[in-house]
């Protein structure tokens, strides 16, 4: 048995039991699981294969030719290899821009997914949905973020493991976060000298740090985490409490100005990788219209679920990093219970057959969460990165908005961001949000004095993703579509069995 690979719209069914969105650890365990029961699944993914971002190009990268990615990247190996091996159809390269909930209200009625392959794009139905749509860097906003030469450090991460390419130095990684440290022990292993670490980290001696540390200490990190540390302080220049940070250069990145220990400092700088943390990546979630809820240890809103996955969407579940943070191991085991929650509810397996195999997969959660509050609470990003002071750092690259105009239109009194875009456009560009949702709501959250879970967050609307009205002009249309849009009778057209008219 191998896997199918669809290289056009077309050769997508019109229905499958389950269709799993994302192929990281979440997408490949959900779809393995499920089609090992007989299900009918399809698997939609952006990337040109199997692995997401942790585990990315997995399939064609070997140990000898990739040594500085480390251990913990391979451990990806073996469920690529099963994923490889299954009876799943796998959509490389598709963009899903469209998930309709199933109606309730209305027996027998599926969810429809929009997507787009090869230029085509189709409407596909399913029983059940799984988003494994994983996480994304939180925005940092900093003067000069916009110059060329800077990018996020999962980009560059990206072009590490996609084609061992490295930034030009002198290279800059600034923020907090566990993958800053990993990213330059990457970095320092592929033979990179000279690099600088700007942590602006918060002190790891707050309250809220040290009451997680005694779970820390006994989780599968600690001697991970101890062991960056000490080899990234080692082999480059790292300064710690990192309060400001500029970007400075005229047409591209020439330095760095920064503030730590009440001194100020420039440093020169080729390239400038930011990071402070990941958050879920929520949109395709929210405008299926699951409910979510904010997650203050945590800085981000994300879907609520129960402990098999399931959204307040009936037949959508969610599973891995785009349901909370939680790390690669524990993707793949929330992968897999999504996968029995889903078999279950649909009837092609029995309940009681998934009981003990269920209660086996909780205990690997919990040992893969055990210390995860730790790292919450000890990189917490500064209030200063979350909401920049600066008045004329851009916030929304698409419609280049700055800091000033946000705080300016947020005292005009719209209730949310969504009424917000109306005021400035913030968050109507390209990404539809995505790159600067989280600062919005952080910002708003600060110049009124509440949480941001108060403040709310972007409520997309299909498509979450550009499409080309080329595209949505050859998906076929409904009898009704054509009568809106003609004000003729179906019967009137000559409409071909795809539904065009002819």
């Amino acid at each position: 048995m191998s896997l199918r690979e669809v290289s056009t719209a077309s050769d997508l069914r019109d229905f499958y039991d389950v269709i799993v969105i994302g192929a990281g650890p979440a997408g490949m365990a959900a779809a393995v699981e499920s089609s090992s029961a007989g299900a009918r699944v399809a698997v939609l993914d952006e990337n040109p294969r199997p692995g997401g971002q942790i585990y990315r190009e997995i399939t064609r990268n070997r140990p000898e030719r990739r040594t500085y990615l480390g251990p913990d990247y391979w451990k990806g190996k073996p469920l690529a290899e099963a994923f490889g091996h299954s009876t799943i159809e796998y959509a490389p390269r598709a963009s899903v821009w469209s998930l309709e909930s199933r109606d309730e209200t209305v027996v027998q009625t599926r969810n429809v997914v929009g997507v787009t392959v090869a230029g085509s794009a189709r409407m596909i139905e399913a029983d059940a949905v799984v988003l494994a749509t994983g996480a994304q860097e939180r925005p940092m906003p900093v003067p000069g973020w916009t110059l060329p030469g800077v990018m996020t450090a999962g980009a560059a991460q990206i072009a590490l493991k996609a084609a061992g390419a490295m930034p030009s130095g002198p290279i800059v990684l600034a923020g907090c976060g566990p993958l800053l440290y990993l990213l330059a022990s990457q970095l320092i292993d592929a033979g990179v000298s000279g690099l600088t670490v700007l942590d602006t980290a918060q002190s790891p001696f707050r309250v809220g740090v040290l009451r997680h540390m005694p779970d820390f200490i006994l989780s599968p990190y600690v001697l991970k985490g101890i062991g960056l540390l000490v080899k990234v302080k080692r082999h480059a220049n790292v300064f710690s409490g990192v309060v400001s940070i500029e970007i400075t250069g005229a047409n591209n990145v020439e330095g760095v100005k920064f503030s730590a220990a009440g001194n100020e400092q420039a440093i020169p700088a080729r390239s400038v990788l930011l990071h402070q943390g990941v958050i879920p990546s929520i949109s395709l979630t929210g405008a299926a219209g699951c409910e979510l809820r904010w997650n203050d240890e945590q800085r981000a809103f994300q879907p609520v679920t129960d402990h098999e996955g399931r959204s307040s969407r009936q037949g959508i579940y969610v599973a891995g990093d785009g349901s909370g943070i939680a790390g690669a191991q524990a993707a793949e085991v929330s992968g897999r219970v999504a996968a029995l929650a889903t078999l279950s509810d649909l009837g092609l397996v029995s309940t009681t057959a998934v009981a003990a195999r269920l209660k086996t997969l909780h205990a690997q959660a919990r040992r893969f969460l055990r210390g995860r509050a730790f790292l919450d609470a000890l990189y917490t990003p500064r209030p200063s990165f979350l909401a920049p002071l600066d008045p004329e750092t851009i916030v929304c690259r698409c419609e280049e908005i700055t800091v000033r105009k946000l705080r300016e239109a947020i005292a005009l009194g719209p209730p949310g961001p969504n009424q917000l875009k109306t005021f400035v456009r913030c968050g109507m560009g390209q990404c539809q949000g995505r790159l600067c949702a989280a600062t919005v709501t952080e910002i708003m959250a600060e110049e009124r004095k509440v949480s941001p879970g108060d403040v709310g967050t972007y409520r997309l609307r299909s498509p979450v993703k550009p499409v080309r009205l080329a595209e949505l002009a050859h998906l076929p249309q409904t009898p009704r579509a054509l009568k809106a849009v003609t004000g003729r009778d179906p019967v009137d057209h000559n409409i071909n069995e795809t539904g065009h008219i002819s």
